[in-house]
């Protein structure tokens, strides 16, 4: 769903230069940090602790420790140059890379079989070029605690997964299916094939997400922040569902948008 102005893409992190930037990425804040630990230690390779820290800072070394994960105690401005912009707080994981999934084995994996998809009635997400890393952050998260299946992303001209994304999805990027594609038009007929219906996003869209029925599998489209849905996407889309607007504003941010659709969906299919 078209955000207009403020939504502008962030640069990335610079790379640690002790870590490989293929196979490494970064956690960074207490909340997020201690969250992923908790969740899932096993793909966990390092904890960066600021050095001179004190008080609730150094629970960290313990928690970390008791999940034997090695602690490095390193200066603020190490800190700093591993995830450039990012409020760390003075702590940062260190895990290895975002694990994309196959498109074909994440949709099999939701469900095998036609008739286990429409019995499962699951949603999918699919991110039409979405910038903003913050922005994926929170709609992965948004997804995670929805109940979605997996989340689609392209490999081209959109956000990868960065210490942003990470941050903002709040510990959830490894709780949910990534799969990045280099053609989201052909995965979107592929979903079809399997008994998807595809619903984008849409502000001036003809359904809206009141009207819509939910109680169905479900491909969500949000479109990007400054163009929303490409022409192609919009065209292969059964379903252009628009978010009743009260107000003066045009439109939502895109992370809005796709939590608020997200919900909409959950509460009206039955538990």
């Amino acid at each position: 769903m078209r955000n207009g102005k403020g939504d502008s893409r962030r640069k990335g992190p610079k790379k640690d230069e002790s870590e490989s930037s293929s196979n490494a990425r970064f956690i960074a804040g207490r909340n997020p940090v201690r969250e992923q630990i908790e969740a899932d230690s096993s793909r966990l390779e390092k904890l960066y602790l600021q050095k001179g820290a004190t008080g609730s800072l150094l629970t960290y070394r313990k928690l970390a420790s008791d999940h034997g994960i090695p602690v490095q105690i390193v200066p603020t401005g190490k800190l700093n140059s591993l995830v450039p912009g990012v409020n760390h707080q003075g702590v940062i994981l260190v895990t290895s890379a975002v694990e994309y999934q196959d498109v074909d084995d994440m949709l099999a994996g939701v469900a095998a079989t036609r008739e286990e998809l429409i019995e499962k009635k699951s949603i999918v997400v699919i991110l039409d070029h979405i910038q903003d890393p913050y922005n994926l952050g929170a709609i992965i998260r948004s997804c995670v605690a929805a109940g979605a299946g997996g989340v689609i992303i392209p490999d081209r001209k959109a956000a990868p997964v960065t210490p942003a994304t990470v941050k903002t999805s709040a510990g959830t990027i490894n709780q949910i299916p990534i799969a990045r594609v280099g053609n989201l038009l052909q995965v979107v007929d592929q979903m079809k094939e399997r008994g998807y219906w595809i619903a984008g996003a849409e502000g001036t869209g003809e359904t809206s997400m009141q009207e819509m029925d939910w109680d169905r599998p479900i491909g969500l489209v949000i479109g990007s922040e400054e163009k929303g849905m490409t022409r192609m996407m919009r065209k292969a889309c059964d379903y252009l569902v628009k978010i009743p607007m009260r107000g003066p504003a045009e439109s939502l941010n895109a992370s809005v948008a796709a939590g608020i659709l997200l919900f909409q969906a959950s509460l009206a299919r039955p538990e």
